[in-house]
């Protein structure tokens, strides 16, 4: 199995979980990373994740960030394929860099596209022809029935 885990999904174990649903997903994302660094998950990563990590001023966060991609077997380049459906996606009222992540799970045919924006799940869900299925980390974890 291969997953695919956008920036804010990436950055939710050093959020604030002070609030539940914060908690929960952090604790989902760290279960998730526990996989991969087990094998039993393979990790995605990509030139758009590199180039929005590369973005963050906070240097730790980037660093943390970078450290969780080493993880990565595989990273998705930013060909003209991605480009086209990123475009498309884009069309659809996703903003840039979300596109962008998800046309590189998609065409990487990431079995999961994993994110914790809201707006971002609620409006992917319903996109047709993805090659990849968009969950919540903690509906990922569901899935994985662990």
């Amino acid at each position: 199995m291969r997953v695919y885990l956008d920036c804010c999904s990436l950055h939710r174990p050093f959020d604030d979980r002070s609030q539940p649903r914060i908690a929960v997903e952090a604790e989902a994302v760290l279960v998730i990373l526990a996989l991969c660094e087990s094998h039993q998950v393979g990790l995605i990563s990509s030139e758009t994740l590199l180039f929005e990590i590369g973005r963050i001023p906070d240097q730790i966060r980037k660093e943390d960030a970078l450290a969780i991609l080493k993880l990565s077997k595989e990273t998705v380049e930013l060909t003209a394929e991605v480009e086209a459906l990123a475009r498309r996606l884009r069309a659809a009222g996703l903003k840039p860099l979300d596109a962008l992540h998800l046309a590189s799970a998609s065409t990487a045919k990431a079995d999961y596209f994993c994110t914790c924006d809201d707006k971002l799940l609620r409006k992917a869900k319903i996109l047709d022809g993805l090659d990849t299925t968009v969950v919540s980390p903690t509906e990922l974890v569901m899935e994985l029935d662990i």
